[in-house]
């Protein structure tokens, strides 16, 4: 046989372009327009209905970038039309093919109820099937002018509505009543689904040249001019194809639908708000016509949304949850970021998630699902399974720069020892069309073939939303079981979880420590303000909640602030969503966090100060919210606190420090530490007194200015190449002593470079190991990235970051393609690098990034820390953290695991001075090694304490639990604070192992 199979191809292309997809609506009338244009932010319906709408024609511009409007659609279903099916079908001036990511609406009907979402991949409204003939048709149509922001990572004004400008941006292009013409429609369903397998089959499979003249015999049963009237024969023409069932051993797909919808990304908060409304109502709407659909779908944050601004379609889910056609997943508040939440925000995450779906839809969810986040803590398999969480999904590590992952079902360890069931879809995507390119690229991606037989395919569109459509079931419906191809199941999660686990889990590999993703490093450090709102927020509530429980214990008539806490928590996990915290949103999303976190943060001080005035009058004290004692200076004094308590500002240690100057240097000197700053400002040496040794092994706290142009993905990614240039800041424009003791002794350094200015304040206080570096920036730099160096005299084999609950061991040489790709790592308030016997923290209140290498030196091997403080990225936020900062990072020499520990907490817990009496701690731990992460009072508001702590050093801790008041009844608890088992509070802790205890007071 002559080979034309590319002339048949080219045939069938384009008779479905041309003739075969145009004809799936046979006849369109258009409906008459009247619209109402929102001045301002967006309406709920109630009001749009009561607005003066003025006549509107299609063809008209339409939308200034962020606006609203509300369009009246009316018309009435043609006579003839009487049993046939009748659509509404609306484009409001669709831009391109990604749904999410420009134009969408919602439409009501006449007394304002939600109906459906419109986006560009589904533009429909079932108007009769079979309509009646002659029914009218009134409609809302609530329209959102989203503009596309992202265009190659070219800077734009558009992602804010303050500098979007007035233009319309779209024009609205047709509504219309139309006939869908149904064997047309699945014809080109039947055609796609072949079409689609037989390009992904091998040219010598009998199968693939099969599919082809089965496809040429439906073209010659097909007349281009009367494609209705021939459409049921070109049908037939396929069926034998596609009857024929998948070989025994075909991959198994477990099909879930899904829409990732980004709780801000190239949209705001508020837009979020209603990209949820148009997508749980589509899914619901989808429910009626396809009693087999399953949608998983994660974020209660957005489910709260619903339930509060959209009643109809919050009842639609609930129902769909019962019927089995809706799967609450992922046990979490929102898709958050997976690096950089504190641990009790981590833990609060999974808490709020796991209560909201259990108390609002009776769904005890067992998975954690993030497909999207950039990497994922070690931390996270013991926290899941603290929660009662069976498993864990992922799939973003497919975008690796350098390393394929070499599983994809797998168990994670974590620090802890702790396993997790893990899956990571073959498929590569989370939003699949169940494209016939997708299915055959998830069965030859599998890396487990041969131990294992199935994987997992969340299908729909998503990132901006919109979710599986009809064309999707129908594929899956096709695609059940047809030869060449996987088999392709719709079902939940929990099943395809289920039974991988049952077929592979006591075979399947292990992966041990974090899922570090090699991309996007630079959201350690991006939006610099909205890292540091999120840091000081999380450190806030925690002592808001320890003074708030404090207050609660000693005197009965403090009530406690269960709804304030609840509500400012909340606000903090959602601002840790994937896109917001690691700083990769447009500049309105981060704008707003900024305006947010000032306002949480005032909130809850006001709350801390209520409670720390509820503890009694007197002082002043010195309260501590660590869980460390401390010696440091408090007002005009050196004072010693207990950890989680208070002592009289009067109880003063004496200790001094002083500094003087010597030649063009000046020293500051206490009793631990010299530390000598050169003319240049920089650290020229820091000798620590105790140990009788140099720790530096270079200029230290040089600031090194890069230039920071990464290949894509402006605000997302920090690529390797930056490093090859880089400038010194070493030009000083002052270098004066400002503090000279006995408390405190500091030097003041202003530099100018570029257009910005940098001024640090670098201290030393009496009694402390702490050398601080007081940083003020004046930031108006483009496309740059700044450092601060510490070449510590070391010679570290690996450097240890501090990670939730814990920290984590990453080698300082880059020997495999592994190690060369962590080039830049998150660490949270310290990272420490150590040799034996020897080993110097750096700490901060507000940096993530950070990166570690060997530096060779005249007298052998050291190690660098720098600190990643600024980026100036385009994309999408043009002017990413210009403006003034301030933070705080410090050099503590001489550290073990433990300091490092106490002093990053103090570090970001400052002392506090209030007129109170000494507090007595509420409660005490009796080894150095646990750490308190939280004091609170109990979610169910019985009044019994909870305390959450964790073994921190890396070993095993027998310690006792002491409370400050008498307990009826103490007991272990899950994460959720639900009892597991009494407890006598003495305890032995496993490394890194993390408990909750409840305290039930006499």
């Amino acid at each position: 046989m002559h080979d034309d199979r590319t002339l048949v191809e080219a045939r069938l292309e384009r008779a479905m372009g041309q003739f075969v997809r145009p004809a799936r609506y046979a006849e369109r009338v258009p409906l008459v327009l009247s619209a109402w244009h929102v001045p301002g932010e967006p309406v709920p319906v109630d009001q749009a209905l009561q607005a003066e709408y003025a006549p509107f024609t299609t063809g008209t511009a339409w939308g200034k970038p962020w606006s609203t409007s509300w369009f009246r659609l009316t018309g009435r279903v043609p006579e003839e039309w009487a049993g046939r099916r009748v659509e509404a079908v609306i484009d409001p001036g669709f831009s391109g093919d990604g749904p999410g990511f420009q134009a969408e609406g919602l439409l009501y009907d006449a007394s304002g109820v939600p109906l459906k979402g419109i986006h560009p991949r589904n533009r429909h409204l079932p108007v009769g099937s079979p309509a009646g003939g002659g029914e009218p048709v009134h409609l809302l149509l609530e329209a959102a002018a989203n503009p596309a922001v992202l265009h190659g990572f070219a800077p734009t004004h558009l992602g804010d509505v303050l500098t979007a400008g007035d233009r319309p941006v779209y024009r609205f292009r047709s509504a219309d009543l139309a006939v869908l013409d149904e064997p047309v429609w699945q014809l080109v369903l039947d055609v796609e689904v072949l079409s689609e397998l037989m390009h992904e089959l091998p040219m010598d499979r009998p199968r693939r040249h099969e599919i082809l003249r089965a496809l040429e015999d439906m073209l010659d049963a097909l007349d281009l001019h009367d494609v209705s009237g021939t459409a049921a024969a070109a049908r037939a023409a396929l069926a034998d194809v596609l009857s024929r069932p998948a070989s025994a051993s075909a991959h198994r797909i477990s099909a879930t639908g899904h829409a990732h919808i980004d709780s801000a990304w190239l949209w705001p908060l508020r837009e979020t708000v209603r990209k949820a409304a148009r997508t749980f109502a589509n899914v619901t709407a989808l429910a009626a016509d396809y009693p087999e659909l399953v949608f998983s779908c994660s974020q209660a944050q957005q489910y709260a949304w619903v339930k509060q601004n959209q009643p109809h379609i919050w009842e639609r889910i609930k129902k769909a949850v019962r019927d089995g056609n809706w799967a609450p997943v992922g046990s979490m508040w929102v898709e958050s970021d997976a690096n950089m939440p504190g641990g009790e925000a981590l833990a609060r995450q999974i808490v709020h998630g796991k209560r909201f779906f259990a108390e609002e839809l009776g769904v005890e969810t067992e998975e954690i699902w993030l497909p999207d986040s950039f990497g994922y803590t070690a931390a996270f398999p013991q926290l899941a399974k603290l929660a009662g969480i069976r498993w864990f999904l992922t799939q973003k590590l497919s975008w690796n720069q350098s390393n394929k992952m070499p599983h994809h079902t797998f168990w994670w360890e974590g620090i802890d020892g702790t396993r997790v069931f893990t899956h990571f879809p073959p498929v590569d995507t989370y939003n699949s069309q169940l494209h016939g390119r997708e299915l055959a690229h998830a069965e030859r991606n599998f890396a487990d073939k041969g131990r294992a037989s199935r994987s997992l395919v969340p299908f729909g569109w998503g990132d901006g939303g919109g979710g599986p459509t009809r064309e999707m079931l129908e594929k899956a419906r096709r695609l059940r079981s047809l030869e060449g191809s996987p088999r392709v199941e719709v079902e939940k999660p929990s099943a395809f979880f289920a039974a991988a686990e049952q077929e592979y889990g006591p075979q399947a590999p292990v992966w041990s420590g974090e899922l570090y993703l090699e991309l996007h490093r630079a959201t350690y450090t991006t939006q610099a303000k909205t890292k540091q709102g999120n840091r000081r927020s999380e450190h806030a509530l925690r002592e808001a909640e320890l003074w708030c429980a404090t207050a609660a214990v000693r005197d009965p008539s403090y009530a406690y602030p269960y709804d304030a806490l609840d509500r400012l928590w909340k606000t903090v996990l959602l601002h840790q969503f994937h896109d917001i915290l690691p700083g990769s949103s447009i500049a309105w999303v981060h704008r707003e966090a900024r305006e947010t976190y000032e306002r949480v943060l005032t909130g809850v001080e006001d709350i801390t100060a209520e409670a720390v005035a509820a503890l009694g009058t007197g002082g002043p004290a010195v309260l501590n919210a660590s869980p460390y004692p401390r010696t440091e200076v408090a007002a005009d004094g050196l004072v010693t606190v207990p950890g989680l308590g208070g002592a009289a500002l009067t109880d003063t240690v004496e200790e001094t420090v002083r500094a003087w100057r010597d030649g063009g240097a000046y020293v500051l000197e206490n009793s631990r530490l010299r530390v000598t700053v050169d003319e240049r400002g920089l650290l020229s040496s820091v000798r620590d007194l105790a140990a009788g040794r140099e720790v530096l092994c270079g200029p230290g706290n040089l600031l090194q200015l890069h230039p920071d142009h990464p290949n894509a993905w402006d605000a997302w990614d920090i690529d390797r190449h930056y490093r090859r240039r880089h400038t010194d800041l070493t030009d000083a424009e002052s270098v004066e002593l400002v503090a000279d003791g006995p408390l405190a002794a500091a030097v003041r350094v202003t530099r100018r470079f570029g257009k910005s200015r940098i001024t640090q304040e670098i201290r030393l206080a009496a009694a402390s190991r702490r050398i601080d570096v007081v940083t003020d920036v004046d930031w108006q730099e483009s496309e740059k990235v700044l450092k601060a160096a510490f070449p510590i005299d070391v010679h570290a084999e690996r450097s240890t970051a501090e990670i939730q609950f814990g920290h984590v061991h990453r080698p300082t040489h880059a020997n495999t393609s592994w190690d060369a790709a962590r080039f830049e790592i998150c660490a949270h308030r310290w990272l420490r690098v150590a040799e034996d016997g020897y080993g110097v923290a750096v700490l901060n209140d507000s940096t993530y990034g950070h990166d570690v290498t060997r530096t060779p030196h005249e007298a052998g091997l050291g190690t660098s820390v720098r600190l990643t403080l600024l980026r100036a990225p385009h994309s999408p936020d043009p002017e990413t953290d210009l403006g003034a900062h301030r933070f705080t990072y410090a050099l503590l020499p001489g550290a073990d695991v433990g300091q490092a520990v106490a002093e990053g907490l103090a570090l970001n817990l400052p002392l506090r001075v209030a007129p109170a009496p000494a507090v007595e701690p509420l409660v005490r731990v009796d080894h150095p090694a646990v750490t308190v992460e939280s004091v609170k009072l109990a979610e169910d508001r019985s009044g019994d304490v909870v305390v959450r702590l964790y073994e921190s050093r890396g070993g095993r801790a027998r310690a006792t639990l002491a409370p400050g008041f008498p307990v009826a009844r103490a007991e272990v608890t899950d994460l959720l604070e639900r009892p597991q088992r009494e407890s006598d509070l003495s305890f032995e802790l496993r490394p890194f192992q993390i408990l909750t205890v409840r305290l039930r007071p006499e």
